[in-house]
């Protein structure tokens, strides 16, 4: 019992770990810390989705086991879903599981379809899980720098060529986490063209599908002809309808894939209570200008996130979807890293970041700063960051290792 389990040892040192103490700390001692780091939605569930949660879990008989792939009218909703939002039929009795979050549902869709030794295809940087999952499984990652264009797609190519054993499976995710890329019905089709040519499954994260800014909503790689017979999408609640501890998401897409989904489930779990899948049914069913309010909220966050952090002296890029920024470290302190710039930031400017690093190498050079506190707590954080860059590295010896010039 002194060695760390197989499975546990596969998994990397936690890259927020150090960071989150550091968080915990500062308020232990009573720091106010504006909490831009984890992508914990701060706004209510739409109170309809509420109210149909107690009026179903007053009802007995919703307290006994539910149904691991969901109830038939949640099923049903999410094809409805599909069909209004993508123009996609699905069979909601062989192409729908519900899945507790999305996050569940990658997971064991890579214990359904996983060998080990088995190779995967995973975006760099990307969330978390898309890796993890696969290690957990027993599979190997071979890392594809993120991108939507022509790029990504001759790297996954060349990645299959130079592969052994071939890859299986490739992931994509837009709009992305920790990113904010999106992708194009265009890059959508060359890359369904691309997995078939290369014998890939394509697992498809969209779970900000509905957090897009500027009228610009996201496809699914469902909508072109012929993706289905390759292909498993994942969504989520979570965002959509501030429903992030219902934990309620869907995989949909080849039967054969899902229907490995469903099995392996089956003998995991019983489902989400009952009474949360009719509330999320009522959701999908319900009115939709709940959804609308949300991405006006977050789109208002983030302009003025720009605008407050731009004139504090650290221009960000605007990102055209999800609840996240994906923002270079300020050039005076590229060189000490993400994970050390986010410690920084919480010990000197009572600000918390997700650093870069967190989600991939490639991730390095940048930080993840959620949209979770309102717009005063914002351009709190601006004021805080704007006397933080004022300060300049020179003057936090004490933290940062000043590079000496070199003696001649």
């Amino acid at each position: 019992m002194i060695e760390d389990f197989h499975r546990i040892k596969r998994l990397p040192p936690y890259v927020f770990a150090e960071v989150n103490r550091l968080k915990a700390a500062a308020r232990a001692r009573g720091a106010d810390i504006i909490d831009l780091g984890m992508g914990n939605p701060d706004l209510p569930t739409p109170q309809h989705i509420v109210d149909k949660l107690v009026e179903t879990i007053a009802k007995p008989r919703t307290h006994r086991y539910s149904a691991s792939k969901g109830i038939p009218g949640l099923r049903r909703a999410q094809a409805a879903y599909y069909e209004r939002r993508f123009g996609v039929k699905l069979n909601p009795e062989t192409q729908i599981v519900a899945t507790l979050g999305s996050k569940e549902g990658f997971a064991n869709m890579a214990q359904a379809i996983t060998a080990p030794g088995d190779v995967i295809l995973v975006p760099n940087p990307t969330y978390p899980i898309h890796e993890f999952g696969f290690l957990i499984s027993g599979a190997a990652m071979r890392h594809i720098p993120a991108g939507t264009g022509d790029e990504f797609l001759s790297a996954v190519d060349k990645a299959v060529r130079h592969s052994i054993p071939r890859p299986l499976a490739m992931v994509l995710s837009y709009p992305s986490n920790p990113t904010a890329m999106t992708a194009s019905l265009e890059f959508y089709k060359a890359a369904v063209e691309l997995a078939k040519k290369l014998d890939l499954i394509i697992l498809s994260d969209i779970a900000y599908s509905e957090i897009y800014f500027d009228g610009n909503p996201p496809p699914s790689v469902l909508q072109v002809p012929g993706a289905m017979d390759v292909t498993v999408e994942f969504t989520s609640l979570s965002k959509t309808y501030n429903m992030p501890g219902w934990r309620m998401g869907f995989a949909v897409g080849n039967e054969r894939l899902i229907g490995a989904l469903a099995r392996v489930k089956s003998y995991l779990d019983y489902g989400a209570f009952t009474p949360i899948q009719v509330a999320a049914t009522a959701a999908l069913n319900g009115p939709q200008d709940c959804v609308e309010e949300i991405r006006k909220t977050y789109q208002q966050r983030r302009d003025i996130l720009v605008d407050s952090f731009g004139r504090a002296g650290w221009k960000i890029p605007p990102p055209p979807a999800t609840m996240f920024a994906w923002c270079p470290v300020p050039e005076q302190f590229k060189a000490i890293g993400s994970v050390e710039f986010a410690k920084l930031l919480i010990e000197k400017a009572d600000v918390a970041v997700s650093p870069g690093l967190g989600f991939g190498e490639y991730g390095e050079g940048f930080v993840r700063i959620a949209l979770v506190e309102n717009e005063h707590r914002i351009r709190q954080a601006a004021r805080s960051i704007k006397k933080f860059l004022a300060q300049g590295p020179e003057t936090l010896h004490n933290v940062i290792p000043i590079p000496q010039k070199a003696s001649r």
